[in-house]
């Protein structure tokens, strides 16, 4: 591989990077709070390419630099894989997690708190379904009593078929995502499929399952009426 190959492999590497993070496409592997770092970094890799091509052009070259009888550098071919990230992320696009990581995931549950504040204004008053699970699981549900709570998630299936509703928790980027799973019991029949969003509207239940995966503690909503909806524009919690 030559200068002016690791220049267009640089400048496709940095443009597929500024591509995802000037649009949304960048939610479905990483953080919003990571946008600005991305931006940075895809401008300084189109910057790099653009600097390696005009250094070549020209000619420069240290005078202990390694070349073959036709002038040529010795670069590893090795650099040419950098080009299956960049073909992935321009052609195939890969989708956010879903309902295929819940299903081969066991739910987490992050942390509990010393003391949960009351839930805001509203009926229903919209949680996340890592709050909800928390205040269940680890407060016993007090701060949700006599409350119409909404959710929303995806559709995956818990033990026996139980219909669940998920989310993916990410601490960076998508490579940490792990489920957060509610069990949904009561209300209209569910019958859609794996992987469909839903706005579900609920109240508390005392009822408790276990997560078919890891056996962590799953909390359950006891649903009163759901509504198919499109995917969040920040599918990740």
């Amino acid at each position: 591989m030559n200068k002016q190959a690791q220049a267009v492999v640089l400048f496709l590497f940095g443009g597929a990077i500024l591509k995802a993070s000037l649009t949304d496409l960048y939610l479905r592997y990483v953080q919003e709070a990571l946008r600005p770092f991305l931006i940075a970094s895809g401008a300084l890799l189109v910057f790099a390419a653009a600097a390696t091509l005009w250094y070549d052009l020209r000619g420069r070259r240290g005078p202990d630099e390694p070349h073959d009888e036709h002038g040529h550098h010795h670069e590893p071919q090795v650099g040419w894989l950098l080009i299956l990230p960049v073909l992935g992320l321009l052609l195939i696009a890969p989708p956010a997690l879903g309902s295929y990581t819940a299903e081969q995931t066991g739910t987490v549950q992050i942390g509990a708190e010393s003391d949960y504040p009351p839930l805001p204004e509203g009926d229903p008053t919209t949680v996340s379904l890592l709050d909800y699970a928390s205040r269940v699981i680890y407060d016993e549900g007090r701060s949700l009593t006599g409350r119409r709570l909404q959710l929303t998630g995806f559709v995956t299936t818990g033990d026996d078929g139980v219909p669940m509703l998920a989310r993916i928790v990410v601490s960076c980027c998508a490579a940490d995502g792990r489920p957060i799973k509610v069990g949904l019991t009561g209300g209209p029949p569910m019958d859609v499929p794996a992987g469909t969003w839903l706005q579900v509207t609920g109240t508390y239940t005392e009822k408790r399952g276990k997560d078919p995966v890891n056996q962590a503690d799953v909390a359950f909503l006891q649903v009163t009426e759901w509504q198919p909806v499109s995917a969040p524009k920040q599918q990740y919690e």
